[in-house]
């Protein structure tokens, strides 16, 4: 590195960094505008953080059309606007509503009214006599001429007064042969009087008649717009809607539980964070230090990225953002011991540095875009948490890209730039020992498989005692599962839980109940087949009467839901490993490496996969999440490996089988410093999250933790063995052409030994 006389350029860069940073500090902490606009404390929480009540109903109805839909969306906002006015209803798919209401509890209160259809009436003044007392009293009342289902049509219309010349907005009619009878002889009787228009008991409209209307056909005028307009019509359309709401799935979190869950992840994360400091601080020195700045910076722009896509952060959302941290030191790993190495050839810092950046830059591109691939597959098959968790991880492997390759760029040169040039500040350089992975990863193959036939093995002893072959939870297998709270005076033991249980059995009408006890938190979880409504009412209302229970939040969800999720999962890690086969095909020029990627992957699935079916890990939503995490973070230690190996290529002469697997060896060798502490930092945040974090992610964050374990032994001793046996023994390929002729040289020099002598004489 030439010395450059650029003090100003990296002092102005330094301030502008400083000042760019508290900004964005005082922005997550203070807001700005009167709206406070980017403050952490806006970011929109997820029911599962913030409390509430989330239902998805499924549209039942023949020859259901987008209209029928946009009015039941409509409908179900303005009732759900009663309970919290930051209630949201939204269409999913062609015939799903997802409801979202937070701060509330009652979700079976609120299931009973949503579920009811709306009511729609024409309604007169009536005056009728009553007596009271003795005395003879005129009452006015309503009296309904007819309903919602005798309306054919509802729609906003514009209509150019010819008097005034001004545009009216109006609400087009039309009634059935029934309704046109009864709206005639209303009309006729209430000339200059109102027709009350009725929704949901309330009166939406109340024009007045100005003439008897005899043919079925009728506007109201008044509207003050077009949107007026139209939102009448709406209502009015929706009281005759042939539709009906089944209910998929139904959840309910209390708001404290959501508020332990961040104060514990966050926890987690703090102490994640610490920790990956002083690893990397440990093993790089200065680079080390300025990575915990890059990993401080990362942090603030993903709250401020939160806040400015206005994205929805839940609690797997937030795990999402920990492993993010452990797989942002990934890039600086990889570029710090680059570094190392190039000092250890012999180069100066400033060279060395040069060449870090430069060499590590591919592998970083190549590994977060596999990442990214696994992260678009889950925002597209995803859905509720999957998705926000898929939303948070690929917005923390964009930044942690952008930290890498340009805040921690610029900081190790302002570094080096103002002084800390020795080569004690980098880091001590390690001898690197080359080792025979081809041969070991014979045995590493044997032991993957033992692990892997445990697996298998324990599919059907889990059949066996407890009923499947793996522990499925509610979102596969579809169900009622009910998170029951005792009061503080209640001590839950086993007598307690099988009083519990019976309890369900017997409501349920099924023995196909399951329960665990919490204890640290007094509660209980217990799952059954799936309850309707009102079964869901007597178990409540039957745990609080006889047992010292202080509330039951109850997840639902029907089998059609878990059937497309237990899909949705085998296409997922379908999809991301032939994305990832052809990206890597593409980028190495070698399908050989792909496919040597792919074989690893599958081995860390199954290996995962032992692991949810030995421990008899809760599969549900955070399952899918958790494979394709692995397949995307193990592709990335693989990833450094391949470009090594194919930068080796170019610059070794390949002869023999012999060469191929002295490079092969060379390569994992000189990346295992590497691959061993960017595996180490993942899973110490992980392990924090095991640690710290709420029940409902513990069993995710082992798993995760079995992945990391696992990726990280398949890279090294997998990938590299399973390309050199491709490489040699698969296909028509330049090594094998290489032997061939070496082949033949040897055998004219063994024919003809004398002109080899004669050789030697003439060259001395």
């Amino acid at each position: 590195m030439k010395k450059r006389n650029s003090s100003g350029k990296y002092i102005a860069g330094l301030i502008l960094l400083i000042a760019l940073c508290v900004f964005g500090a005082f922005i997550t902490t203070k807001g700005i505008t009167k709206k406070k606009i980017g403050r952490a404390s806006n970011i929109e929480l997820g029911l599962d953080l913030a409390g509430g009540v989330s239902i998805t109903y499924e549209v039942d109805g023949k020859n259901v059309s987008d209209s029928d839909m946009k009015d039941t969306v409509y409908k179900l906002q303005k009732r759900v606007e009663g309970y919290s006015t930051e209630a949201e209803v939204y269409q999913e798919g062609k015939d799903r509503i997802n409801i979202e209401i937070p701060g509330v509890t009652d979700a079976n209160k609120i299931l009973d009214e949503l579920g009811k259809p709306g009511t729609l009436s024409f309604a007169v003044q009536k005056q009728v006599k009553v007596k009271k007392n003795g005395k003879t009293t005129t009452q006015t009342t309503l009296d309904t001429v007819l309903t919602g289902q005798n309306v054919k049509k509802a729609k906003a219309v514009t209509n150019q007064n010819q008097t005034t010349g001004k545009k009216e907005y109006l609400v087009a009619l039309e009634f059935d042969a029934k309704g046109t009878k009864a709206f005639a002889k209303a009309t006729k009787a209430n000339i200059g009087k109102p027709i009350y228009i009725i929704y949901d008991n309330q009166v939406i409209s109340a024009p007045n008649v100005q003439e008897a209307i005899t043919k079925g056909e009728c506007t109201i005028d008044g509207m003050e717009s077009y949107e007026a307009a139209e939102n009448l019509a709406s209502s009015i359309r929706i009281g005759s809607l042939p539709v009906k709401l089944n209910e998929l799935r139904s959840n309910v979190v209390s708001a404290k539980l959501g508020v332990n869950a961040i104060q514990t992840t966050v926890k987690a994360g703090v102490i994640g964070f610490v920790l990956v400091c002083l690893i990397m601080i440990a093993f790089y020195a200065v680079p080390g230090m300025i990575a915990c700045v890059a990993l401080a910076i990362y942090m603030l722009m993903m709250l401020l990225a939160l806040n400015g896509f206005n994205a929805t952060l839940t609690l797997p959302g937030l795990a999402g953002i920990i492993l993010g941290i452990g797989m942002a030191v990934d890039a600086n790993v990889i570029i710090y011991a680059r570094i190392q190495e190039e000092i250890g050839a012999g180069k100066s810092t400033g060279a060395a540095i040069k060449s870090g950046f430069g060499k590590a830059a591919s592998a970083i591109i190549d590994g977060n875009v596999t990442t990214l691939i696994a992260v678009l597959v889950l925002w597209f098959k995803g859905s509720g948490t999957v998705k926000g968790f898929a939303q948070t991880l690929g917005m923390s492997v964009l930044i942690s890209m952008f930290t890498a390759l340009v805040i921690s760029r610029f900081l190790v040169y302002a570094a080096y730039h103002f002084g800390l040039r020795d080569k004690k500040w980098y880091g001590k350089p390690r001898t690197i020992k080359t080792r025979d992975f081809v041969r070991t990863g014979k045995k590493y193959v044997a032991v993957a498989g033992v692990i892997i036939l445990i697996g298998l093995a324990a599919l059907p002893m889990n059949r066996s005692k407890i009923g499947s072959i793996l522990n499925y939870d509610l979102e596969f297998s579809g169900g009622t599962a009910s998170t029951i709270t005792f009061k503080d005076d209640q001590k839950v033991n086993d007598s307690l839980e099988k009083q519990v249980v019976k309890a369900y059995e017997k409501v349920s009408k099924s023995t196909s109940v399951q329960s665990q006890k919490v204890k640290a938190n007094n509660q209980m979880v217990v799952k059954s087949v799936e309850l309707n409504l009102s079964q869901r009412k007597q178990i409540e209302s039957t745990l609080k009467k006889d047992y010292k229970v202080k509330s039951v939040t109850t997840e639902n969800i029907s089998s059609t839901i878990s059937n497309e999720m237990q899909r949705d999962a085998f296409i997922s890690v379908v999809i991301s490993a032939i994305c990832m086969l052809i990206y890597i095909a593409i980028r190495f020029k070698d399908v050989k490496f792909g496919s040597s990627a792919i074989i690893a992957l599958i081995n860390d699935v199954l290996v995962v996969f032992a692991a949810y079916s030995v421990g008899r890990l809760s599969v549900g939503g955070t399952f899918i999440a958790c494979m394709l995490t692995i397949i995307g973070y193990s592709i990335n230690s693989t990833i450094v490996i391949f470009d090594r190996i194919r930068e080796n290529l170019k610059l070794q002469t390949i002869r023999t089988r012999d060469d191929i697997k002295a490079l092969v060896n060379q390569s994992i060798s000189s990346t295992l410093v590497r691959t061993i502490n960017t595996s180490l930092t993942t899973f110490v945040m992980v392990l924090a999250l095991f640690i710290c974090g709420v029940s409902s992610l513990r069993e995710f964050a082992l798993a995760l933790m079995v992945g990391v374990i696992g990726g990280a032994f398949s890279s090294v001793f997998l990938t590299g063995p399973l390309w050199y046996m491709m490489k040699t023994r698969i296909g028509s390929d330049a090594v094998k052409e290489n032997q061939a002729a070496s082949q033949a040289q040897l055998e004219k020099i063994t024919a003809n030994p004398n002109r080899k002598k004669k050789k030697k004489k003439k060259r001395k």
